[in-house]
């Protein structure tokens, strides 16, 4: 009885010293284990004289349970302090200002388009769209720019491999095509916006593969070169919130217009010269012009009856001027430090 005595008392010793589930599990095969010492002991009942073995069995059992209810009372302790170091480690304190969730926003081109299609919905255009995968016919063709034409080498066109090897498929280079179906669709008069991704063999600091145009179109009866100016003017001074805006056309060339100009602002990021404007203090914007009598035979439009003008601006252009941004390719390099300054 001294030595089972001695063995609980090891046993429960060896219980409360260990706080790792794992080292409690093997001490207690030290003790209760299918070899453990007190299983040995019930073993050895039947070398102990009959008389003798319900009292010595007895106490056995009774060590027995005080060991199993030490082992769970030490299971018990190793998981709550084992929580608790959790509860710890995990804790939260809510009387700490909240963390938030990230606000996103616009990209800046989409903020740039989306003031551009607003301003030009605000008199009267609606918008239209079309395949970004044109044909060699409504992108260049019918735009009064046949093959060979040397305006066409303006253009640093991505072709598409067609099935019979053709090449009569194209991603489009501007946004004009638009314009040409929905003439195909809809009778004069109409006043229409075409905006979309368009796509060139370009890339440097300010040149991107693919970018966005804005171009549009008024047809009816009265159109002329005066109402093409002052809308355009009118445009211009909105979009940069600059009533004093001045503006000037030029005289240029484009197939499918004629007369052709170029518009071109006051540089919105000097007064006196910079190198944004090249020391000239002006900037150029846009193109435009009166529709070209072939453009309308195309589309089977009267061009005695009826006249036009169309104008196309680049979206990144205006959004690098509006921002004051410096290279194209930070509106496409998705950069957060600089894409947040525009939320």
């Amino acid at each position: 009885m001294t030595h089972l005595d001695h063995l609980l008392a090891e046993a429960i010793e060896l219980f409360n010293r260990t706080d790792d589930m794992t080292e409690l599990e093997q001490v207690k095969a030290r003790y209760l284990g299918r070899h453990g010492q007190l299983t040995e002991l019930l073993k050895g009942l039947g070398k102990i004289p009959p008389e003798e073995r319900p009292a010595v069995g007895s106490r056995i059992n009774q060590a027995k349970e005080a060991l199993e209810a030490a082992l769970s009372g030490r299971r018990e302790a190793i998981q709550e302090k084992k929580l608790e170091e959790q509860l710890i480690g995990e804790k939260l304190d809510v009387t700490l200002p909240g963390r938030g969730t990230g606000m996103g926003g616009l990209h800046p081109i989409t903020l740039a388009l989306d003031r551009i299609q607003s301003l030009f919905h605000s008199v009267g255009f609606t918008v239209a769209s079309g395949p970004e995968i044109e044909t060699d016919f409504y992108n260049f063709t019918a735009l009064n720019i046949p093959e060979n034409h040397p305006a066409r080498a303006m253009h640093d066109t991505f072709y598409v491999d067609d099935e019979n090897g053709a090449g009569e498929h194209l991603l489009r280079t501007h946004t004009s095509p638009v314009q040409i179906r929905y003439m195909e669709s809809n009778p004069p008069p109409l006043k229409v916006i075409a905006p979309g991704r368009v796509y060139r063999c370009d890339s440097d600091l300010t040149h991107t593969p693919m970018f966005h145009q804005v171009e549009g179109l008024w047809i009816d009866e009265s159109a002329n070169f005066s109402a093409l100016k002052g809308i355009l003017s009118d445009f211009m001074q909105h979009f940069f919130e600059r009533d004093d805006l001045p503006v000037r056309f030029r005289p240029s060339f484009f197939p499918f217009t004629e007369p052709s100009a170029e518009m071109d602002i006051g540089c919105v990021m000097c007064k006196t010269g910079c190198r944004v404007c090249s020391y000239t203090g002006w900037l150029e914007v846009l193109g435009c012009g009166m529709v070209h009598p072939n453009v309308f035979k195309h589309v089977n439009i009267d061009s005695q009856k009826y006249v036009g003008f169309a104008f196309g601006l680049g979206v990144e252009r205006l959004a690098m001027l509006r921002y004051g941004v410096n290279d194209l390719r930070l509106f496409f390099e998705n950069d957060l430090r600089f894409l947040k300054q525009f939320n």
